[in-house]
């Protein structure tokens, strides 16, 4: 079940910081644990660290990803394959 439209998107406390008025200028990355956090429309243009479990895979927000969440931007699984055998 979804998120209730009337409590509007999630997004972690410390995401809302990240867009002060000195790190726009520079565009820092920032790194984010939180991967159900919504994407939000101030967030375009930064370049942000996600960590999927395992390490931090970089993302750099643009316009089409507004809505989303982080966490489909990095996948946690590998793609199977089978190895093949030597003889």
């Amino acid at each position: 079940m979804g998120r209730a439209k009337w409590k509007g998107p999630y997004i972690e406390k410390n995401l809302t910081s990240v867009n002060t008025n000195d790190s726009i200028s520079n565009k820092k990355m920032s790194t984010i644990f939180s991967r159900n956090s919504a994407i939000l429309p101030n967030h375009v243009g930064f370049l942000f660290n996600i960590h999927n479990g395992k390490k931090f895979l970089k993302l750099r927000v643009s316009e089409e990803m507004v809505g989303h969440k982080f966490g489909e931007f990095s996948p946690t699984r590998v793609p199977f394959s089978f190895k093949k055998k030597k003889k």
